[in-house]
């Protein structure tokens, strides 16, 4: 993957607050992790809805054109939408 191997953005909780979205790339795997203001801790997200994971999925197709990426990082996030979440349409 490349020195920095993680991608951030802003995102909305269930109650409609703001929150600060966290993927990280480990080993094989994406690990998401949240948190409501700068400075406080971290939470893992243990299962984070498909709307995380089509941000996801957006966020690795710019770093693709950008060539921050590898091609091959948006069949694997495909893959692991679709697995998660079968029927989903992605174009």
């Amino acid at each position: 993957m490349g020195a920095k191997a993680e991608i951030s953005w802003a995102s909305r909780d269930a109650d409609g607050q703001k929150i600060d979205v966290c993927a990280r790339r480990v080993g094989g795997e994406w690990r998401f992790t949240w948190q409501h203001r700068r400075f406080d801790q971290w939470q893992p997200m243990d299962a984070p809805p498909i709307v995380e994971w089509l941000l996801l999925l957006d966020s690795v197709r710019r770093r693709i054109q950008r060539r921050l990426l590898r091609p091959e990082e948006e069949v694997s996030v495909k893959k692991m939408i679709l697995d998660r979440f079968p029927g989903t349409e992605l174009d």
